[in-house]
């Protein structure tokens, strides 16, 4: 897989031209044609190791052989790319000293033996006639049974009755729009046999019909061909002119056609030619299946989608029984020890719920005996079996993916299974491992492109959507088992990443290790005592039990080190010693630490000018020196201060009075500054600021937010955690772009204010003392969607939320969450004209039940 190391040359080959670009006139801008003729060169490359993969999976040792030949040498170019590109960032001055000259001379003499390097590859190609890359004889035998598959006569469906019910419902209905219903999901749902059974149940109701396999790489003509046969288009009709034939016989024919495996809505572009619409009076209907929902949605619409999920655990078991005991005349357990059907459950729940692993499982054990033995011994190496089983099928979503969203995907082998991942962690380690570039350089470009790569992977049900923000982008994800399973093989194959138990072995290769991830503390130990020399590692990920992993940097000098993730468990408050080579990875980019650790990172972190991102959990208690504002890249900061030092990272230096001249306008996240740091320069100097939080507000910063001019233009985020109640009222009305307000306080109080952001979408309150004056201002909010209302006090048991004199309430509101109410024992809503758009009530943490009068207590809210 070595266009993925190609693509990150790619990147930072483009990084290094534009820094190349401001610095006309000095001997590094001469080297602007190699950098050019890198990236070039590289493009070209990788486009030949993307079409010589194919024979790679085919056995051809040759090709194999010079793929590894071409990953070496991707990655010896991107090493040399992580050390030049510092010496590109650095001010003019910098540049014109002797050292630099001499390095740029150096870099000029390794391009040279790149260039060599690539003209030896190319005579190995020739001279060993590795030409032909066209070829994958896999992907036939694959698309074949699947055609096989699809005109079998089973189409027994286990475990999604419910899923059969919706989608007959929905394909017979008369105003269904366009049409059209869409079965998508993740690879191994079952999304062909629930449409097979669909299919085959209706088809008698209309005139004609096909159904036909689409496959990666389509062809038009015989898909249409296909169906011409199917619908009963006569032979010569057919060779006359297939195209205008076809269309004219299914106009006049009321017609179900099944699509299946559809990959990209090119080949719909060129079929919707041909095939009339299905929303004509005729009542036609087309079924499609698809892994990527976009191309449901864009065939049918958003209401043509049915999403399939994993099988609930009692679902598996019955598709699981009905495998094994396919064979036998006595299809139960009857005959099974209590230890084996047990075994036989765990097994199942290794599955995932995914039916194409229950099924490849089922066949494994049938294949051996009854015994607990030897299940026990299929539980033990399940992974990499079902992984195995299934490794085609799942392979071909991924070799789907454009090359550049490979390592993204990958991306997520790095967390633990069933992790919920953080957006903001992904799309910020993307680009700070420059897998995400853009070529004007522009930051918001970049967020937004890491955003799209996200929403892709989501929509080709590679990953599972966890939570939705305020605005109804993305929050949190999942990766299903199977999928991270595939991750980690494919990491471990392209040395992309490697985890604790695969990164052991030849001395060499671990030398070369980019990326790992570790999930255990012994593993973790072993490895670092095993192997002193690391010095190519640009990823550590650490989920252990212990922070034991900052003794093990006091022995190791990171220089490459882009990112390092380390989370530990709550509650477990152990005190660490950070050595200060930590400011020896002067290649730092993301840094997070998560959990209960204690310590104080060295004042040698100051030396750190690349990071961009420093993400320290509020439940840790560590120290950030006062220099790390001197990092002219830092955008985001997540750091909550509890006082223990006296000279802070927000403090200002007695050398530096003018500290907040001297801050990184490019900060977009700044949590959390202590309210005796907070002054209006800091926002005229923080020009960039999305999201802001202040701790211990005191009526001086009430004052500073509600006279502040100019209001700043893109802070959308704004939280405020207050220490006492405040005498100053406070007042956000000139805040036109602020969506997101959370307020909070160390102990219950009334809310004095009658004042929002004008465009608020959510508001949190938490502690509050909520009465019928603030409910009236919280009414009126005219663009409210998410409304929660944390651990508040009721000074009233019933809360109405019914319109105010003969007016309604809540227009835009779709969430309401009370969570850990005092004093509330009612809410209500009377009126016919208040909350038309509620579609979440949340009740939780509640000690005494509450009940729901007038239109909340409607089932569909």
């Amino acid at each position: 897989m070595a266009e993925i190391l190609l693509t990150s040359v790619i990147n930072k080959s483009i990084e290094i031209a534009g820094n190349l670009l401001i610095q006309e006139g000095t001997r590094l801008y001469w080297l602007k044609e190699d950098i050019d003729w890198l990236q070039r060169e590289m493009r070209h490359i990788r486009s030949y190791v993307d079409n010589a993969k194919a024979k790679e999976a085919g056995g051809d040792s040759r090709v194999k052989n010079l793929l590894k030949d071409i990953q070496q040498l991707a990655g010896d170019v991107e090493d040399l790319l992580d050390e030049f590109l510092p010496k590109t960032q650095q001010s003019n001055k910098f540049i014109c000293c002797l050292k630099t000259v001499s390095f740029a001379d150096e870099f000029a003499m390794e391009i040279e033996k790149i260039k060599r390097r690539v003209i030896d590859i190319d005579r190995i190609r020739t001279t060993y006639n590795i030409i032909d890359t066209n070829n994958n004889n896999d992907d036939c035998v694959l698309s074949d049974r699947r055609r096989l598959f699809l005109r079998a006569d089973e189409t027994e469906v286990i475990g999604l009755d419910d899923d059969f019910n919706m989608l007959q419902a929905k394909l017979l209905d008369q105003d269904l729009h366009y049409g059209v219903v869409s079965i998508v999901g993740m690879p191994g749902l079952g999304k062909t046999t629930l449409a097979k059974k669909l299919y085959r149940l209706v088809r008698d109701q209309f005139e004609c019909s096909g159904l036909v396999y689409v496959s990666q790489q389509p062809r038009a003509g015989e898909i249409l061909l296909d169906i011409a046969k199917q619908v009963g288009l006569t032979e010569k009709k057919r060779k006359e002119n297939l195209e205008d034939n076809l269309r004219s016989l299914l106009k006049i024919k009321r017609y179900v056609i099944l699509l299946d495996d559809i990959w990209d809505v090119e080949i719909w572009d060129d079929l919707k030619l041909v095939l009339p619409e299905c929303d004509s009076k005729v009542g036609s209907r087309i079924i499609i299946t698809s892994r990527n929902s976009n191309v449901g949605r864009y065939i049918g619409g958003e209401f043509s989608l049915h999403a399939l999920q994993p099988l609930e655990s009692e679902k598996s078991f019955e598709l699981f029984t009905k495998k094994i005991f396919n064979f036998d005349d006595n299809n139960n357990w009857a005959n099974a020890s209590p230890d084996l059907v047990n075994i036989g459950r765990s097994i199942v729940g290794r599955c995932g719920g995914i039916p194409l692993a229950i099924v490849v499982t089922a066949g494994m054990l049938r294949a051996r005996e009854r015994t607990e033995h030897a299940w026990n011994r299929i539980l033990e190496s399940m992974g990499h079996k079902v992984q195995d089983g299934c490794a085609k099928v799942l392979a071909l979503s991924y070799n789907d993916l454009p090359i550049a969203s490979r390592p993204c995907f990958l991306y997520f082998g790095l967390y633990p299974e069933d992790h919920e991942i953080r957006a903001f962690d992904l799309t910020n380690m993307w680009i700070a491992e420059k897998l995400i570039v853009v070529n004007s350089g522009n930051r918001r470009e970049a967020e937004d492109l890491a955003e799209d790569v996200l929403n892709d992977l989501v929509s080709r049900n590679l990953i599972q959507l966890a939570k939705r923000t305020y605005n109804g982008r993305i929050s949190s994800c999942r990766i299903h088992d199977l999928l991270h399973s595939l991750c980690v093989d494919l990491a471990k194959e392209s040395n992309f990443f490697h985890t604790a138990h695969n990164a052991f072995g030849d001395p060499g290769n671990v030398a070369r290790l980019r990326r790992i991830t570790f999930y255990s503390d012994n593993v973790m130990d072993e490895f670092f005592r095993s192997n002193p020399k690391l010095e190519k590692l640009r990823v550590l990920f650490c989920f252990t039990k212990n922070p034991s992993i900052f003794s093990h940097l006091a022995h190791f000098d990171f220089k490459l080190l882009h990112t390092l993730v380390v989370v530990v468990p709550r509650y477990l408050k152990e005190n660490v010693t950070i050595p200060s080579k930590f400011g020896n990875m002067t290649c730092l980019r993301y840094l997070r630490l998560e959990g209960d650790i204690f310590g104080k990172l060295p004042n040698s972190i100051v030396k750190l000018t690349r990071l961009e991102t420093i993400d320290i959990d509020q439940h840790g208690f560590i120290q950030l020196p006062s220099g790390v504002w001197k990092s002219k890249q830092l955008r985001h900061l997540c750091y909550t201060d509890y006082g223990q030092a006296s000279n802070n990272c927000f403090s200002i230096s007695p050398f530096y009075p003018n500290m907040y001249s001297l801050l990184p306008n490019n900060l977009q996240t700044l949590m959390w500054i202590p309210d005796k740091f907070f002054e209006p320069r800091l926002l005229h100097r923080l020009i960039n600021l999305r999201k802001l939080g202040i701790r211990g507000v005191s009526d001086s910063t009430v004052k500073i937010l509600s006279t502040f001019s100019p209001v700043p233009k893109v802070l959308e985020v704004l939280k405020l955690m207050f220490s006492s109640d405040p005498s100053e009222q406070i007042n956000l009305s000139s805040y036109p772009n602020i969506v997101k307000l959370h307020l909070c306080v160390d102990r219950t109080m009334a809310l004095n204010s009658e004042a929002f952001p004008p465009n608020l979408v959510k508001l949190t309150l938490v502690y509050f003392m909520v009465d019928r004056y603030l409910l009236a201002v919280l009414k009126t909010l005219p663009k409210l969607r998410k409304l929660k209302m944390a651990a508040c006090r009721y000074n009233e048991e019933k809360m109405d939320l019914s319109g105010e004199a003969n007016g309604y309430s809540f227009p835009q509101l779709e969430v309401l969450h009370i969570h850990y109410p005092k004093g509330l024992s009612e809410v209500t809503c009377t009126d016919d004209v208040s909350m038309l758009k509620l579609k979440e009530l949340l009740l939780t943490g509640v000690n005494s039940p509450i009940s729901l009068s007038g239109r909340l207590k409607k089932p569909s809210i």
